[in-house]
């Protein structure tokens, strides 16, 4: 064909109507985390929104667009309901694209999702939940239990009451997966010291809020101490009851699972004495006051506590293990980023170095602490004395005892 003059003014024409066609731009891969808890009940203090905060604390103390990546937080309240919890988290995989669920207090929730992330293939990296079956017989690869759970709180707390001669217990029982496991571990401990139960009561939970028939039979049992099986806001009415009836001047109150927010809750007036296990403590450390000082404009009324700290440094070493694989690899297989968290070392300011062991327990340490009477207090949330610190790899249980599934002893 020959080329004249107006046919090739006629194509620079049509080029120029065309569209600008430049190459195209590779999007990051965004990394999303669901923080998943009780933002209306019971542990609305224990986790909550401070849950969140302490999560985007990790964030922006990792510096994630400095480092290319690109990270989004969602929360959502479960309300403490297995099976709202399962719909959320089916709905966040399938539809939001969350890579991470976080926190998850309430054991049969955490037990309920234990599944659905294996079959997603997700990671789930729990702070809130406390039943040791986590990584025992409902271990999971895709799982690790990072702050505390309920071995670790009865070694610690029931074995330095049965120490101190508290040989004859009584128990105050949340009526689901947690409480039960609490208070057949601290069983375990109790009688293997030469103590004995005399009885317990379990409540229906959620939603107990007199505790006052539980208590009266506690006090008639003859029991030297009353073992508390609950946490947060149960916790919290269970002590102010005793209290008003007199209670803690026949038995001893072990307080098995209680957090620095409770201890505020109930006041040094009535808390004072009281022994309990914590793996954070704000004012432990130069490390813990650093983080708290950065948290603590964003929640003022609320000082972390090892929940809370539990999902700033779960976060923070899962940043850097997306970092270290590269977020399109992280997000691609679960179980492979798991592995590659419990590869590295963790190191963080709420809990210094810890290890992930193989069955994804979180080798913390536990800090058993006794509650300061309001004459020792001398500045803000100044609530606890250290009574004894166990080291990580001796306050859990040990990992044959587990008998995780997955793991070869």
């Amino acid at each position: 064909m020959t080329l004249t003059r107006r046919s090739a003014l006629t194509s620079v024409a049509a080029a120029a109507t065309l569209p600008l066609i430049r190459p195209a731009r590779a999007q990051k891969p965004v990394i999303k985390i669901g923080v998943l808890n009780d933002q209306s009940g019971p542990y609305a203090q224990t986790g909550g929104k401070t849950s969140v905060v302490c999560t985007q604390q990790a964030l922006e103390d990792f510096g994630v667009a400095a480092k290319g990546l690109n990270v989004e937080v969602i929360s959502a309240d479960h309300q403490n309901k297995p099976d709202l919890a399962v719909s959320i988290v089916r709905q966040w995989f399938d539809r939001d694209g969350v890579d991470m669920l976080l926190d998850v207090p309430t054991s049969s929730v955490a037990l309920a999702l234990q599944s659905v992330v294996r079959e997603k293939n997700k990671v789930f990296l729990n702070s809130g939940a406390a039943s040791s079956a986590l990584t025992g017989a409902q271990c999971s690869p895709n799982f690790v239990h990072w702050t505390y759970d309920t071995y670790m709180l009865a070694k610690s707390t029931g074995g330095a009451m049965v120490k101190a001669g508290g040989d004859a217990w009584y128990f105050l029982t949340a009526d689901y997966a947690f409480g039960k496991q609490l208070q057949s571990d601290t069983t375990g401990f109790i009688t293997a010291a030469g103590g004995k139960v005399l009885g317990a009561a379990q409540y229906p939970f959620p939603g107990t809020t007199d505790f006052s028939s539980f208590l009266v039979q506690a006090q008639s049992s003859g029991a030297k101490v009353l073992g508390l099986a609950n946490a947060g806001g149960d916790t919290v009415n269970s002590i102010k009851q005793a209290n008003e009836f007199g209670l803690n001047n026949s038995m001893k109150i072990a307080a098995l699972l209680m957090f620095i927010t409770d201890v505020h809750a109930l006041g040094l007036d009535v808390a004072h004495g009281l022994n309990l296990t914590e793996s954070f403590y704000w004012d432990l450390n130069d490390r813990t006051r650093a983080f708290t000082k950065r948290v603590l404009p964003k929640t003022p009324n609320n000082y972390p506590n090892m929940d809370h700290a539990g999902c700033y440094s779960a976060t923070l070493h899962y940043l850097k293990t997306v970092a270290d694989m590269g977020a399109a690899e992280a997000k691609k297989d679960g179980v492979a980023t798991v592995n590659r968290m419990k590869a590295m070392p963790v190191d963080d300011d709420c809990f210094g170095k810890t290890k992930i062991r193989e069955d994804g327990r979180n080798l913390v340490p536990s800090f058993l602490f006794e509650v300061k009477k309001p004459s020792e207090s001398k500045k803000p949330w100044d609530y606890y004395k250290l009574v004894v610190e166990t080291p990580g790899n001796e306050a859990f249980r040990p990992l044959a005892d587990g008998h995780c599934a997955f793991v070869k002893t």
